[in-house]
C-alpha cells in the first residue's frame, strides 16, 4: 500500500514538473540525443501557462516549493551540483524558498510544553505570534523568565509522517532514474537521495541544531567576524530550539542595507571572512549563510541563524584548501596544481604542467580587475571544464563547501558590489599559513609525530602483539633503551623549535 501511494505522489510530481515545463525544458533541447529530444516535445504538449515563465532552474524551484519538505531539500542539494547541471541553473535552484502559513499559538505552545515536560511559565514570561513559518517548522519571538529575548523554534504538528511519506517517493524516484535514464548515473541518484533523507532526519531533531550552534558559536567567538545566539538548553528539546533573538535586520529585508551607520564594505568583508575562519581554523562552517539566515547592525555586525546545517574538514582537507588559496592569492598555479595532485583531487596519470597552464588560465582573468568586472557564474564555468578535463572526483566533503563559499560571495557582492573575494579572504588564509605552515609550526608537527611514535613504542613494548608462530628462544629486549630514543627525539624536536620560532622584539 506504501509502494502504491508512493507511485501515485510521485505521479502527480511529475504531472506538475511537465506542467512548468520543469521535467526536459525546452532549453537544454539542443544538448539532447534524438530520442531525448522527442520525448521533450511530447511532453511539451502538455505544458500550462507557467511554463513560459523563468528560468528551467527558477521552474523547477516554484514546482519543488509546492510538493513538501522532502522535495526542497532535494533542490537545495541540487544547487550544490553545478558542475552537473550548470551555474544559473544551480543558482536558481539556491534561492528555493521555504515558506508556509503558521499553524496556531495555541498550537504551538501545547506542542513546546508537552515537549518540553514542564509549565511555560518555567521558561517563558511570554511566547508570541509566529514571525517566520516554513515546511518543517515555525519560529516564534519570547521573553524568557530572566528577561532575555529570545526565539522559539517549534516542528510542525505532524511532519514527521509526511517526510517519511515524501522520503518514499524520493526513493522510488531515484531508483526509476537509475533505470530509465543511465545519463542520470552520474549523480548516482540513491545515493543522493539517502544523503537528502539523512539531512532531513537530523533536521527534524532541533537538539543537534541546538549543540551546533553551541558549537560553532563558541568557533566564532574567537574572531570578531560573526557571530552565533546563545543556546537556551533549558527550552530546548527534540521538537524545540530555544535561541537569544538574533539582534538587527535580517540581510533578506530591503532596509537592512539602508540602516544608518552601516559601513557596507566591511559587513561583505566580515561575512567572506566569518566563513573561511570557520573552514579553516575550526574545520565546520555554517552550511546555509544566504540573507535570510544573516542579521545584520550597524557599524558591521553579522549574526547568523539556523544551525540546521554544518559543514565539517579534516586537518588533511584544511591543509589543502588553505594552500590552494594560498597559491591563488600568491599567483603560484604550480603550487596549486601540486597540491591537488598530493590531495588526489586529480588522478597520478595527469599532466600536472597541462593541470597548472589550465588554472593559470581561470585565475588570470580575476586578477587586476575590478571585482564588478568578474564574472564569477563565467569563472565556475571554467573551474567546471577542467573538473572534466582532468577526470578530477568531486570529494563530498568539499561540495557543502564549495556551494557555501558561492553563496557567500554571492552575499557579499549584492551587500558591496566592489567585494573582492580573493582580497577579503587574504589575511585569513595568510594567518593559517604563518600558524600551520612556518618552520616552527613544522618542527611542531615533528615533536608531535616523535610524542606519537614514543607511545606507540611504549604500548609495544608494554604488550607486544600476539603471533601464532612456534615458540623459540628471544634476545633480550631493551624498552628503556627505546623510550630514551624516542624521549631524546623529541627533546631535539623541541629544541629546534625554541631556536626557529620567532622572537619578540
Amino acid at each position: 500500500m506504501a509502494g502504491f501511494s508512493a507511485f501515485w505522489r510521485l505521479t502527480g510530481a511529475g504531472w506538475a514538473l511537465v506542467r512548468a515545463d520543469a521535467l526536459v525544458p525546452r532549453e537544454v533541447e539542443p544538448l539532447l540525443p534524438p530520442s531525448a529530444k522527442l520525448v521533450g516535445r511530447l511532453l511539451r504538449l502538455f505544458a500550462g501557462p507557467a511554463a513560459r515563465r523563468g528560468r528551467p532552474g527558477e521552474r523547477l524551484a516554484k514546482v519543488l516549493e509546492r510538493q513538501g519538505p522532502a522535495a526542497i531539500k532535494m533542490g537545495q542539494f541540487l544547487s550544490t551540483r553545478a558542475d552537473i547541471f550548470g551555474t544559473a541553473f544551480a543558482e536558481d535552484l539556491a534561492h528555493l524558498k521555504d515558506r508556509l502559513a503558521p499553524f496556531p499559538l495555541a498550537v504551538a505552545e501545547a506542542e513546546i510544553q508537552r515537549n518540553l515536560g514542564k509549565p511555560l511559565g518555567e521558561i517563558y514570561a511570554e511566547i508570541g505570534e509566529s514571525v517566520a513559518a516554513a515546511s518543517l517548522a515555525q519560529a516564534h519571538p519570547a521573553t524568557l523568565v530572566d528577561g532575555r529575548k529570545a526565539a522559539v523554534k517549534v516542528l510542525r504538528p505532524g511532519v514527521e509522517r509526511q517526510v517519511v511519506q515524501d522520503t518514499a517517493v524520493l526513493r522510488l524516484a531515484a531508483r526509476l532514474a537509475e533505470t530509465l535514464a543511465p545519463a542520470s548515473r552520474r549523480l548516482r541518484p540513491t545515493q543522493f537521495v539517502e544523503v537528502v533523507i539523512r539531512a532531513l532526519e537530523l533536521e527534524m531533531d532541533l537538539r543537534f541544531e541546538a549543540a551546533g550552534c553551541a558549537e560553532l558559536g563558541e568557533a566564532m567567538a574567537k574572531d570578531a567576524y560573526m557571530r552565533a545566539p546563545a543556546v537556551c538548553w533549558e527550552g530546548v528539546g527534540k521538537r524545540v530550539l530555544t535561541l537569544t533573538w538574533a539582534e538587527g535586520v535580517a540581510l533578506s529585508d530591503p532596509e537592512a542595507l539602508t540602516l544608518p551607520g552601516l559601513d557596507r564594505k566591511a559587513l561583505a568583508e566580515n561575512i567572506t571572512r566569518g566563513f573561511l575562519a570557520q573552514a579553516l581554523d575550526h574545520g565546520l562552517f555554517h552550511a546555509d549563510l544566504h540573507e535570510g539566515n544573516l542579521f545584520v547592525a550597524a557599524p558591521s555586525t553579522v549574526t547568523a541563524v539556523d544551525y540546521g546545517i554544518i559543514g565539517r574538514l579534516g586537518p588533511g582537507e584544511r591543509r589543502y584548501l588553505a594552500e590552494i588559496l594560498y597559491g591563488f592569492l600568491n599567483r603560484d598555479y604550480a603550487r596549486v596544481a601540486k597540491v591537488h595532485f598530493d590531495a588526489g583531487y586529480v588522478p597520478a596519470h595527469q599532466d600536472i604542467h597541462a593541470f597548472a597552464q589550465a588554472l593559470r588560465a581561470v585565475g588570470e582573468p580575476v586578477f587586476g580587475r575590478n571585482a564588478r568586472e568578474v564574472s564569477m557564474g563565467r569563472l565556475l564555468a571554467q573551474l567546471f571544464e577542467i573538473t572534466a578535463l582532468f577526470d578530477m572526483a568531486l570529494r563530498p566533503e568539499l561540495v557543502l563547501l564549495q556551494k557555501t563559499m558561492v553563496t557567500v560571495e554571492g552575499v557579499a557582492r549584492r551587500i558591496d558590489p566592489t567585494h573582492d573575494l580573493w582580497a577579503a579572504a587574504d589575511p585569513v588564509v595568510r594567518r593559517w599559513i604563518a600558524r600551520e605552515l612556518s618552520p616552527a609550526a613544522k618542527v611542531r608537527d615533528f615533536a608531535e609525530e616523535a610524542l606519537r611514535a614514543i607511545r606507540a613504542l611504549a604500548r609495544l613494548a608494554e604488550a607486544p602483539p600476539a603471533t601464532t608462530v612456534v615458540k623459540v628462544e628471544r634476545e633480550h629486549t631493551w624498552p628503556l633503551l627505546w623510550f630514551l630514543v624516542g624521549a631524546a627525539t623529541a627533546g631535539a624536536a623541541f629544541v629546534t623549535g625554541l631556536l626557529l620560532a620567532p622572537h619578540p622584539l
